[in-house]
């Protein structure tokens, strides 16, 4: 769809990698040396300044840093997995289902402080990624995440904690995560690890991975792959749903409506439901030897995925050349290819009940009159439907950089252009109305059904046409009665075949961007000299989607239909940093950005002030705060989707239904702003003991979200944008985009590490966590404010906000040898979407063991084995009364994983 233009820019850029190269914003670890030039000693530039300094202690704002050992000792297999580790991490897409994040399935992304999905900033080496061009159910788009850079490639992951708009732009709103990765690296390395769950299930993975670098004179040169291959862990092996959660009213066999002796809105039970494997819900039971009136359930629940079937390719290259030696030339390029496959119910629910009239001359309907099919075309007995997603993302990035000086002291100046795209496509199946209309006719051209169908039922139908049939013959009626199932006249593959058709998206996403600042010392002070930056960017962003023939008609039965759309949105903006030395001991940051989105977002001009005070050697205090401004994005103003989204009826009980949402963009929206700020402290009171804390407070107005589904069929569950079939039952919920009055949360975010060195070895206890005070939530002006905090929040447009998140680690290092058990902690939290009910707390214990090879045997190169287990004692995800029965976005449906791993390098 967009690949001729991609391949023309790709090269352009390529071409401008010949003057043009990326520098990473970078962060000193204890691994590595990370300084910005061999002139400038230690002046590095860290995530969250564009002013080089002595290290990223010299920052006022927060910022953590993950090393390359910290995410080894972990045992973090793919970011993903490094994000659900973060106790700031909530509510973010890292396991996507069939229920709650439907069309995402293969990607992962970040949701620092549950402010979501796209109000975090990914960076690779301080430069942008393309956001994914499959959005969330909720309409959001994101950074995948899966899709950025081998994690061998990884050297440190550093993460900005408060808001970061005035620095890098209006999508930095919760924070930014730099992914950095490896500088002059010299030679060969490779790992493997093998994955196996041993609770239920045949689930296991396998991740290879390899690197290699090389120095040819002032050249360095780098490479990085790796590949993941992921069996399924499906439901039917691991359930964790109660069968009363997933069964639906519509199954096959199903009920009729119409049937001669009954009220015309009472549904019959096929007689055979229960012999046929379905589950008869009897609303009103009847003489013997005569149908009872209710539904004939099916049980879905064993036909999805907990874990979807994945393969992932990913590459990345870097080249870094010192041109002279004030001048430094680098360019990267990536490439990801993840496929995934998830399972679904044999067929969905047919919901277009006006086109299920089985006619009185179907051979197969027993009741001598036309009734209406309430069901499915495929449910007992049926196979796992496969869904497929492939995700494929090309990066290419160019930076050129100098030292100077002149009117700045020790000056930087860098440029850079970035070019990124994704493409994700995916194909699920469903049944097609008008043929499965068509086939509950036997193709008949009755004109009395034709006017009431506006079908076209003729011998010109292609299955007809196909199977050499005539009209009207037995073979062409679909039955959609028990008698298909138990012995009678069963439905043939090429009928089933022909009534179904895979709903196929193709989606495109692009990212251009084109920066440039200069930085340096413009003065002295006496007590250090004034550190400034200034610079200017423009970006552009593309999304769009086209889908097959049949979704643009809005021809299938539950999926319904897309429509086509594409959009643009233009960037520009100027931006400025100020780093002041009011005392030895005080520093001040001060930084400004000008954000110009064009007509449809409007311009801002953001601020941000951080003062960091050291009164002492082992104390310091920091403080930041800042405005930002997030204009509505493409998808947002212009875009559509359908999306399959769980809701309880409120006039039917409460029951849960499964049911199309349709979102269409609001051309009226208006951007949201917020604002943020941050108070914390270190402490360091003896040798290798560190003690940190910070509370913040992020509020937001006008916040554009897409309005709950569920909040929309509570205000009005029989009102114009609930769809309802003539059974009563909820098919469809119209949907759209809305500025919500406020979003406030806050909390505080603590870490205590100590390092002890002892003759025997280092032991590094740690325990780090995150407790939410506030997540406060309103849909409207004059609305109730809702406590967010602590609960699901699936009847509103929150993410689930358990209030404490900690996790505790115990380190043993001696000689060879390394020992590391962490213990992670997630809170109960209560279900709105089940009354309150209580979701329980969830504790796992995760041990790893590793031993230096090369370091035990004596050897030249570098050899090193690991064993691991995560959840060491094979803990349950809490049950949550929902499709799936956990919720995915806070909890890992699986059981006791076992690793081992080697890595090798030369």
């Amino acid at each position: 769809m967009m690949r001729s233009f991609t391949s023309l820019r790709a090269l352009a850029l390529l071409g401008a990698g010949m003057i043009l190269a990326p520098q990473a914003a970078s962060a000193q670890d204890n691994e590595a040396d990370t300084s910005a030039s061999e002139g400038e000693g230690n002046a590095i530039l860290v995530t969250g300044s564009r002013i080089r300094r002595q290290s990223q202690a010299d920052l006022a704002s927060p910022l953590a840093t993950l090393g390359s050992e910290n995410i080894s000792d972990i045992g973090a297999q793919n970011i993903g997995e490094i994000t659900q580790t973060l106790t700031i991490n909530s509510g973010a897409q890292n396991n996507p289902d069939a229920f709650t994040q439907g069309g995402t399935t293969g990607t992962s992304n970040i949701n620092l402080r549950g402010l979501g999905v796209a109000s975090t900033l990914i960076l690779l080496n301080g430069k942008r990624q393309t956001l994914s061009a499959a959005p969330t159910n909720d309409g959001i788009n994101f950074v995948d995440t899966s899709s950025l850079i081998p994690l061998i490639a990884v050297d440190r992951v550093e993460i900005l904690k408060d808001g970061a708009s005035s620095l890098y732009g209006s999508d930095a709103v919760a924070g930014v995560v730099n992914f950095i990765t490896r500088e002059n690296y010299e030679g060969f390395t490779v790992s493997g690890e093998y994955t196996t769950h041993t609770s239920e299930g045949d689930y296991s993975e396998y991740n290879l991975q390899a690197l290699g670098g090389i120095n040819i004179g002032d050249l360095n040169l780098l490479a990085a792959v790796s590949y993941v291959d992921r069996t399924a862990l499906t439901t039917a092996e691991r359930r964790l749903s109660e069968p009363a959660d997933d069964t639906s009213s519509l199954g096959n066999p199903g009920s009729f409506f119409g049937v001669p002796g009954f009220p015309a809105g009472a549904p019959v039970i096929d007689p055979g439901c229960a012999d046929a494997g379905g589950f008869p819900n009897v609303l009103s039971a009847t003489p013997a030897g005569v149908p009872d009136v209710g539904f004939c359930g099916f049980d879905f629940g064993e036909f999805f995925n907990l874990v979807p079937d994945e393969e992932r390719l990913t590459i990345f290259v870097s080249a870094d050349l010192d041109i002279s030696d004030s001048v430094r030339w680098s360019a990267e390029v990536g490439y990801a290819d993840n496929e995934a496959t998830r399972g679904n119910s044999p067929t969905f629910p047919f919901l277009q009940l006006g086109q299920a009239v089985v006619p009185d001359f179907n051979p197969n309907n027993p009741f001598g009159a036309n009734v209406v099919f309430f069901g499915r075309a495929i449910g007992n007995g049926g196979d796992v439907s496969p869904a497929t997603f492939e995700s494929e993302t090309f990066r290419v990035s160019s930076t050129l950089e100098g030292d100077f000086d002149g009117l700045l002291q020790n000056g930087l100046w860098n440029i850079s252009a970035t070019y990124a795209e994704n493409n994700f496509d995916s194909a699920t199946e469903d049944t097609v109305t008008d043929r499965f209309a068509c086939a509950l006719r036997g193709f008949n051209a009755s004109p009395a059904f034709n006017a009431a169908t506006g079908l076209d039922c003729t011998a010109a139908n292609p299955f007809l046409t196909a199977n050499g049939a005539s009209i009207p013959t037995d073979g062409t009626f679909f039955n959609p009665f028990s008698s298909a199932l138990l012995g009678g006249a069963a439905n043939s593959a090429a009928l089933l075949d022909y009534i179904t058709e895979f709903a196929v998206s193709d989606r495109g996403a692009e990212l251009f961007v084109v920066e440039g600042f200069v930085s340096g010392e413009l003065f002295e002070l006496p007590s250090g000299p004034v550190g400034i930056a200034v610079g200017a960017q423009y970006r552009e962003q593309q999304i769009s989607a086209d889908f097959d023939s049949i979704s643009v008609g809005d021809g299938f039965a539950f999926l319904i239909g897309e429509q086509p759309f594409a959009g643009t949105q233009d960037v520009y903006a100027i931006f400025g940093e100020a780093n002041v030395p009011l005392a030895e001991w005080a520093d001040l940051q001060l930084a400004l950005r000008f954000e110009d989105y064009g007509a449809d977002g409007g311009d801002t001009l953001d601020p941000k002030f951080a003062l960091l005070v050291r009164p002492t050697d082992t104390l310091s205090l920091r403080g930041s705060f800042s405005t930002s401004f997030r204009a509505p994005s493409t998808f947002q103003l212009q875009g559509q989707s359908t999306t399959l989204q769980q809701v309880s009826d409120p006039l039917n009980g409460g029951a849960n239904a499964f049911v199309a949402v349709r979102a269409v963009g609001n051309a009226a929206l208006t951007p949201e702003t917020s604002d943020a700020f941050n108070f914390g402290f270190t402490y360091e009171p003896i040798f290798g003991l560190e003690i940190s804390a910070d509370y913040y407070n992020f509020e937001f107005d006008d916040a554009i979200v897409q309005t709950a589904p569920q909040s929309i069929v509570d205000a009005d569950p029989d009102g114009p944008n609930v769809i309802r079939s003539p059974a009563g039952t909820i098919i469809q919920v119209n949907n759209s985009y809305v500025n919500a009055a406020s979003v406030e949360t806050s909390g505080i975010d603590f870490s205590i590490r100590y390092r002890i060195e002892a003759d025997f070895g280092t032991i590094t206890p740690s325990f780090e966590g995150n407790y939410v005070f506030d997540y406060d939530l309103q849909t409207a002006i004059d609305g109730p404010v809702i406590n967010g905090a602590g609960n699901r929040n699936f009847t509103n447009f929150g993410s689930p906000t358990p209030e404490l998140r900690f996790n505790a680690g115990l380190q043993f290092e001696t000689g060879a040898h390394a020992f590391n058990i962490f213990g992670r902690f997630i809170d109960s939290y209560d279900d709105d979407q089940n009354g309150g009910a209580n979701i329980e707390s969830d504790f796992r214990v995760d041990a790893q063991y590793s031993i230096d090879v090369a370091d035990f045997l004596e050897l030249d190169n570098q050899v090193q084995l690991t064993a691991g287990v995560r959840n060491l004692f094979g803990v349950t995800a809490p049950s949550v009364a929902t499709n799936g029965g956990f919720d995915s976005r806070v909890h890992d449906p699986r059981g006791t994983l076992v690793t081992v791993g080697l890595v090798a390098g030369f």
